[in-house]
């Protein structure tokens, strides 16, 4: 099989390590192109090891992993509780582009006399492999500012597509691991650079639904909104809370998002058209709220709420619309879906695995 999952339950890590590499070595192998190990907080103490198990015994060529709130793997999920998951990936029939997968380590630096005040470590490609590859970037949410990295990203490969999340097993600096061959850091991030010819392309899933109409952003600064369509961004707000059905008020009330439109040009917009932030927080004093990007002036938004009915059938949708069925995928998941969402933890795998 090209593409093989595992999770074990098992709260000793030797155990659960031995059992998911047990089922990856029965139904692919050893020696896989790319492995990707997660677990979750109780494991953390023994992650060394458990890495460098992995390591030898499965011998993946390309080896990276992270610390998560919840695993998942095939149909299955585990979170509030022990789980290991390991995902592992042979392209036997593609093997010179296989060996092009390269693992990267990246840390940020503070940097008074960068743009941003943050510094990132080189990830130098050449323009033609950026253009024919996705990176899986693995981030650390306390020392890695990502929402910096992208935008430079975009500037010097704006056709390289990236993927993944940030790590969530931890509430404080350096408490989460991530995992680059058999060594383990606890801050920064790791990325694993791909051929395109090897993925069959990238779903994104944000479960939101608008409310309101789009507008325009008239006055900001960075991820600040003083005013949009002309009068006070607070007001603007409030008034269409106010405005809202019962139930999707209380769905506001519960965490209101903001659709930043990708492309400015178009003149209706649809599913996919946003990309979704969370409102942070507002000022009476300046009657502002704060989200979570960057949204210059001209920009066009759209408010949106997030329920359970409309983020599954975003997710359903958008598997459904892939010109053919895909033999695996590399699943991220949000921690505010799962079992407080949908009631069940194995929701969002259980959709991907019947896709």
């Amino acid at each position: 099989m090209p593409f093989v999952s595992a999770l074990s339950r098992h709260p000793d890590t030797a155990t659960a390590i031995g059992e998911v590499i047990g089922q990856l070595m029965d139904r692919g192998g050893p020696d896989p192109d790319l492995a990707v190990l997660f677990l979750t907080p109780g494991h953390l103490p023994l992650c060394e090891a458990a890495a460098a198990t992995v390591q030898t015994v499965l011998n993946p060529s390309v080896f990276v992993g992270t610390s998560a709130a919840g695993v998942l793997a095939s149909d299955e999920a585990v979170e509030t509780r022990p789980g290991v998951s390991l995902w592992a990936a042979w392209w036997p029939e593609r093997r010179p582009d296989a060996a092009a997968i390269t693992p990267h380590t990246l840390e940020a630096m503070r940097d008074p006399s960068s743009r941003d005040g943050w510094s990132f470590s080189e990830l130098t490609l050449d323009a033609d492999t950026a253009s024919k590859s996705v990176l899986l970037l693995l981030a650390d949410p306390f020392s890695f500012p990502v929402d910096l990295l992208l935008p430079r990203l975009r500037e010097h490969y704006p056709l390289m597509p990236v993927i993944g999340g940030l790590a969530s097993a931890a509430h404080s600096p350096t408490g989460n691991r991530f995992v680059i061959g058999g060594r383990v850091t606890r801050s920064g991030a790791v990325a694993v650079v791909i051929p395109r010819a090897l993925l069959h392309g990238e779903v994104v899933s944000q479960g939101c639904r608008p409310i309101g109409s789009p507008m325009t952003v008239t006055k900001s600064m960075d991820n600040v909104l003083y005013e949009i369509a002309g009068r006070p961004a607070l007001d603007v707000v409030l008034e269409l809370v106010a405005a809202l059905e019962p139930a999707d008020r209380a769905l506001a009330d519960l965490g209101l998002h903001c659709g930043i439109v990708v492309d400015n040009a178009k003149l209706d917009f649809d599913r996919g058209d946003f990309l979704i932030r969370g409102v942070l927080g507002a000022s009476r004093e300046h009657r502002a709220i704060v989200i979570g990007d960057s949204a210059p002036i001209g920009t066009t938004i759209q408010f949106q709420v997030r329920d359970a009915i409309t983020a599954a059938e975003d997710l359903e949708v958008l598997l459904l619309a892939q010109s053919e069925p895909a033999d695996g995928a590399l699943l991220f998941t949000c921690n505010g879906r799962g079992e407080a969402m949908f009631g069940t933890s194995a929701h969002d795998a259980e959709i991907v695995s019947r896709g």
